[in-house]
């Protein structure tokens, strides 16, 4: 299975730049303090499920700071929420454009890139503390998995890059629930190939083998979904064994 194809360089599409030199298309200080505060306008309207407003303050973070990665997966998620999938997608893509320009800037300019993965770890944090203190523990979980892969991308700055597997997830189930069963299943395979532990893209992975029709697959992805923590609806199990049964 091929990876999904990922932009070997900064897109203008995504950034809205002129031409020039690299070190002006990092945010200053100033930009990054706004963007942030775009940012924790959007979580809170989030978290209230005023999804619409949301995706209005990611998007202004981001025109503050093009590589605000959380803004732009946030943004993703609010457009999810809208049921607007083909925007899900592009919020996603563009995040996935964001971190590998990142992990590009990280090369020559590490002390300004290292500050801003600094800012988003803090961020996520403190995002996670207080989806605790709300009960929202699905939400927290998630935010745990995007926290270690962040961790994982500030170590590794002299490895070859790796895109994080909790956006492609989130990009495959974009592509998924927009129609385009292909592009999410090489999303979701990208993504345990990134992360073979991330239990819901397995289980994704084995919606899809069974749809189409290979079954040793959707079981073997279905162990694996298991294995790794998540839990599988008891109805897709029942639905995959009628399905072998008669096959057999």
């Amino acid at each position: 299975m091929k990876r999904p194809l990922l932009l070997l360089c900064v897109c203008a599409a995504l950034f809205s730049l002129p031409r020039r030199a690299t070190s002006q298309w990092i945010p200053d200080e100033r930009s990054r303090r706004e963007a942030l505060q775009y940012y924790r306008a959007g979580e809170e309207l989030m978290s209230a499920e005023q999804f619409e407003k949301a995706a209005t303050q990611f998007t202004k973070a981001i025109e503050k700071n093009p590589l605000f990665t959380l803004a732009h997966y946030e943004l993703g998620q609010s457009y999810m929420a809208l049921h607007r999938f083909a925007s899900a997608v592009q919020a996603y893509e563009r995040c996935l454009d964001a971190f590998r320009a990142l992990y590009g800037f990280g090369q020559s300019h590490r002390v300004e890139i290292e500050r801003q993965r600094e800012d988003d770890i803090r961020e996520l944090n403190d995002n996670m503390r207080r989806m605790l203190q709300a009960g929202q523990r699905l939400r927290a979980t998630q935010t745990e998995v995007r926290l270690r892969e962040l961790e994982q991308q500030r170590t590794s700055i002299d490895a070859p890059f790796h895109p994080p597997a909790e956006v492609l997830l989130a990009l495959g189930s974009a592509f998924f629930r927009n129609g385009q069963t292909a592009e999410a299943e090489a999303n979701w395979q990208a993504a345990v190939e990134e992360n073979p532990k991330l239990g819901e893209a397995h289980n994704n992975l084995a919606v899809i083998y069974m749809e189409t029709g290979r079954l040793d697959r959707a079981e073997q992805e279905l162990k694996l979904a298991e294995k790794n923590g998540f839990r599988v609806h008891s109805q897709f199990k029942a639905d995959l064994q009628s399905r072998r049964k008669a096959k057999s």
